[in-house]
């Protein structure tokens, strides 16, 4: 019997793990090399593998009217270990898919840990993989170290491109004051039956003002040369950054008062700072859209002056990383492969995707395709109709490469209808035909994962 060879991956975070798990699933044999604990990050926590550093949410599980609630459902029927392990440890959070970020990374290992074909190795991976490694997926995420990221740009030629990603802090539940919060999801959208998943803190017109002069005088961690020319990512944009854009930008934003009303006051709140859940026993919030780079002392004062969060006590307060990706659309083929180095594949947030489950879904499809190559198959790539699909083609040219930004699942990346539908019947047809279209891939272009 032949031997197959081993296929390397570099980053224990969600999208190395679903690789390494996709390539076992059919029998080809895989090493992830994680640093950690050997050489820590200045965003992990813990030196658990898929460890969740900001929100614990996968955002919408919607997958009849949201394109990321499809991507669950598609990344469910195609066999996800991080999909399956988000289901297992889901915590209440309305119509978002938020988890229990200690107890979802812990079965993650553990399930890696049991597999016959995936060995771990703690090891630092820290310039271009040795030549005996035959089929490599470069998978280390929004903090690559400093040694691989440069042997990197050496080979490409390319300057990496960076952004930040920052942290939302975390209060614990018992220290909230329910007198003035209360229990209820925007436009009681929450679990049939429930109290509502999120926590919610109402302001006054002054209160809100008070806070967004605050965040605007605030002491804020000073930035280091080498990131002061490092853009922010859209969707994740500092609460004082936000701040900048205008008084009632938070408003329109995070903080919006719509579909919510006030068990302790029939005035309708001016502004509203909400909390989700954020660990399986509900004993830890995260304020949601709170993420910040302000100094922890002026984290403590500002936040401890909204309503209900006087006597906040912070399991862990906010802060900001670096994220660096390359220009995927100039450097990698239809399989992610680098042009400059074939052998070598990458996946995850460092190809331009952001988000937890867009970085796993570009893992699961690069684990997919290094396991056919090695399997000496032609990999069939999913039809563009479909959230992978769509997704896929965006990071491997759909996207202009002279403007390559990251980006989430949406809408806007799929093929249009081939018929005329009415505006609220366009999502719900498009996820039908993706779904439609996933599962005749799944029938006639490759077996179904187990």
């Amino acid at each position: 019997m032949t031997t197959l060879d081993t296929l390397h991956v570099i980053g224990g975070g969600l999208a190395g793990c679903e690789a390494a798990w996709q390539s076992a699933r059919r029998g080809v044999p895989a090493v992830i090399h994680e640093m950690r604990p050997e050489q820590n990050t200045d965003a992990h926590v813990t030196d658990n593998l898929a460890e969740l550093v900001c929100s614990n949410s996968f955002r919408s599980d919607d997958s009849a009217n949201n394109a990321v609630g499809l991507l669950h459902e598609e990344m469910r029927r195609t066999g996800s270990l991080i999909l399956r392990s988000a289901d297992d440890h889901r915590v209440p959070a309305g119509s978002a898919l938020a988890v229990d970020r200690v107890g979802f990374s812990e079965a993650i290992e553990r399930t890696l840990e049991a597999e016959p074909l995936i060995e771990i190795d703690r090891r630092e991976v820290s310039g271009l993989p040795p030549e005996s490694w035959s089929s490599v997926i470069v998978a280390t995420g929004p903090l690559t170290s400093p040694g691989l990221a440069a042997a990197i740009q050496n080979l490409t030629g390319e300057d990496a491109l960076a952004f930040f990603d920052a942290i939302s802090p975390i209060v614990y539940r018992d220290s909230i004051d329910f007198s003035k919060a209360w229990y209820q999801s925007r436009y009681d959208k929450g679990e049939k039956g429930s109290q509502g998943d999120y926590i919610n803190c109402p302001l006054n017109k002054a209160q809100y003002e008070a806070l967004i002069a605050g965040l605007l005088g605030a002491d804020k961690i000073e930035f280091k040369e080498w990131e002061a020319i490092t853009p922010y990512f859209e969707g994740c944009l500092p609460i004082e950054v936000m701040a900048e854009r205008g008084l009632e930008t938070l408003r329109y934003g995070p903080m919006k008062p719509v579909g919510l009303t006030n068990p302790h006051n029939t005035e309708q709140p001016y502004a509203v700072v909400q909390l989700r859940q954020d660990n399986s026993l509900g004993t830890l919030y995260n304020i949601v859209g709170f993420q910040t780079k302000l100094r922890y002392g002026e984290q403590r004062r500002l936040f401890r002056n909204i309503p209900g969060l006087e006597n906040a006590e912070f399991a862990r307060l906010g802060g900001v990383h670096r994220n660096t990706f390359i220009n995927s659309p100039k450097l990698l083929d239809r399989e992610f492969r680098l042009a400059a180095m074939p052998r070598m594949r990458f996946a995850g947030q460092i190809t331009g995707v952001e988000g937890y489950v867009e970085s796993a879904a570009v893992g699961l499809l690069a684990g997919r395709f290094a396991a056919a190559e090695i399997l000496g198959e032609t990999a069939v790539p999913l039809p563009a109709t479909t959230a992978l699909g769509a997704l896929h083609d965006h990071i491997t040219g759909g996207a202009n490469a002279g403007t390559f930004q990251p980006m989430n699942v949406n809408f806007g990346l799929f093929p249009p209808l081939n018929t005329r539908v009415k505006k609220r019947e366009r999502k719900p047809a498009l996820t039908a035909r993706a779904l439609a279209d996933l599962d005749t891939w799944l029938r006639t272009a490759c077996v179904a994962a187990e």
